[in-house]
């Protein structure tokens, strides 16, 4: 809060200072507040080296009024859901980047996967790369972990910012990042970096690469 609060004008500071006081209070002021957060505080970087990178000041803001409600679990992630599907792309951004703090502030567990989920079908790499955060990458199977990696692959979304990526990549998401390469090259097309940087971190089974 003390660096959110560094980047914002004595006006904005004291209109988060209430606008938090407000949901606190009463549960459907989140609605309107959530709303017009960006234009309250403004959408500047908001990227101090400490686990921020990618954030705007409008995310945080945003962030701040959902952990400011005085819900947990289903409740909570009832609101959570109702933001992010009446909301535009910046709110739903918001939405997720802001689990990982209601997870472990509000008890909300992996009641909000299904946002994670929805992000993923979108071809939004906003959302797409928010999904994929620490929230994510502890609640999404090995299934669906692997294929949203390779969805950000094919959308251009680095992998640097996949969180838990080394923790989860398996011999199933090597192989499917060899084929792909393999696929790249017989087209006479560039590898990504990154993805050859992967694959020499976690090399495919020798048969998928053959």
């Amino acid at each position: 809060m003390t660096r959110l609060e560094a980047l914002l004008p004595e006006r904005a500071r004291i209109w988060l200072a209430d606008a938090r006081t407000a949901v606190s209070d009463d549960v459907t002021a989140v609605d309107g507040l959530f709303a017009v957060a960006a234009r309250r505080c403004g959408r500047d970087p908001l990227d101090t080296g400490e686990g921020e990178a990618g954030w705007t000041v409008d995310d945080a803001v945003r962030a701040l009024l959902l952990a400011a409600l005085p819900l947990r679990g289903e409740q909570l992630a009832a609101v959570a859901t109702r933001l992010y599907r009446l909301g535009g792309a910046a709110e739903r951004r918001a939405v997720l980047r802001s689990l990982p703090l209601l997870e472990q502030a509000s008890g909300l567990g992996d009641r909000a996967l299904r946002l994670t989920e929805d992000a993923l079908r979108t071809n939004d790499p906003r959302l797409i790369a928010a999904a994929l955060g620490p929230y994510g990458a502890r609640h999404l199977d090995a299934h669906a972990f692997r294929q949203a990696v390779l969805k950000c692959v094919f959308v251009g979304i680095p992998l640097a910012g996949v969180a838990g990526l080394d923790e989860r990549a398996d011999a199933e998401l090597a192989r499917m990042m060899a084929d792909f390469a393999t696929e790249r090259r017989a087209a006479a097309r560039p590898v990504p970096p990154d993805v050859l940087a992967f694959l020499t971190t976690h090399p495919a089974p020798t048969e998928a690469t053959t």
